[in-house]
């Protein structure tokens, strides 16, 4: 039996990476949506590459390793460009590579990339937990590309997925670099998220700022964020092309991990294409004589109560009654309803036994 370690490209330029024993009916599986998960909300996907392996560790290997390549190796390894996976990974296959595609050479150099998607990079994280709550602001958002640099208690981490609740595609699809340089390297607009360095001169910007900036670069865009205790070092932050910095109150400055995460992807939402909840249509306002014909039941519910006292203010009662009854917009619906509860109101109790 020969087994397959295989690589798709999804519609919103990700990949994804798996392993299989037949994977012509893997792969339509994956295109029908019949895989739940990544790929299913993801259709329509494409085979950009395959590797036939004798066992299927080996093919789950094959695997593994790739899931924590970064995207220019995985593109690397699309266009067939062994020199460069060799430069760039720190291990090749035992067996060599090939490539498997309909795409021509020029279409997998521009693979899978949406310029104005960051890529959150979680610079030396220290708990899963923190991971896992990235995680989740990167997904309420609509970011899906998280790399960690040198996590400290190594990746997977078992502690990140109860903390994702439910971001598991960020978490799966996570790659792990040893050094922010790696992480960044296709990255041409970088921002660091800090607070405001003296110690280097190079432009600052807020959240609004760097927004706008990465919806309109023609590149590629990350987003750095420091452990969770001392933030990004200097060394770190010269890495970027700018510094993003939010409006904190200067006596209470700590913001958790995924608190920063999410104010940043956040910004950065406003300009992207996403599902907003459907607004309620206004119900037209009612006519006004059916706001006459409701005012007028009120009045004559309030005067059998005497509620009209003393006579002489009679009239200024009932304009003041008016103006409140008007300025509310009622629709004929919303009418019916409130004239419904005067009767209510009014009329003797019903006897429910």
């Amino acid at each position: 039996m020969t087994f397959h370690a295989y690589m798709l490209q999804c519609s919103d330029g990700s990949y994804y990476v798996g392993h299989t024993d037949d994977l012509d009916a893997r792969f339509a599986a994956h295109q029908s949506g019949l895989i739940p998960g990544y790929t299913q909300k993801r259709r329509p996907v494409d085979l950009v590459w395959s590797q036939d392996f004798a066992e299927r560790d080996q093919a789950f290997a094959a695997e593994r390793q790739i899931k924590g390549w970064s995207r220019a190796k995985k593109e690397a390894l699309i266009r067939g460009d062994l020199d460069l996976i060799q430069k760039l990974a720190k291990k090749s296959f035992d067996t060599p590579l090939r490539l498997r595609s309909t795409a021509t050479q020029d279409e997998r150099s521009s693979l899978g990339t949406k310029p104005s998607t960051p890529v959150i990079v979680l610079v030396r994280p220290q708990l899963g937990q923190n991971i896992g709550k990235a995680a989740r602001a990167m997904l309420n958002f609509g970011l899906t590309e998280m790399r960690l640099v040198a996590p400290r208690d190594g990746w997977p981490n078992p502690d990140a997925g109860p903390a994702a609740s439910g971001a598991d595609v960020v978490l799966q699809q996570a790659e792990v670099f040893d050094t922010v340089q790696a992480a960044i390297g296709d990255c041409s607009t970088v921002f660091a998220s800090t607070v405001r360095r003296r110690d280097l001169v190079m432009p600052v910007v807020d959240p609004e700022g760097m927004a706008a900036a990465i919806a309109s670069s023609p590149g590629r865009s990350a987003i750095l964020f420091g452990p969770e205790r001392s933030g990004l070092e200097t060394e770190d932050v010269a890495l970027a092309s700018s510094i993003v910095t939010v409006p904190i109150n200067p006596e209470f400055g700590s913001l958790n991990l995924a608190q920063a995460v999410i104010l940043l992807a956040y910004e950065w939402s406003k300009h992207a294409d996403l599902a907003q909840p459907p607004a309620k249509a206004l119900e037209p306002q009612a006519p006004q004589a059916e706001l006459d014909g409701l005012i007028a039941q009120l009045e004559d519910s309030l005067d059998g109560k005497g509620y009209f006292h003393p006579p002489s203010r009679t009239p200024s009662t009932k304009n003041t009654i008016r103006t409140i009854m008007t300025k509310t917009g009622w629709s004929s619906r919303e009418v019916k309803a409130v004239r419904g509860i005067i009767r209510a109101l009014t009329a003797p109790a019903r006897n429910r036994s």
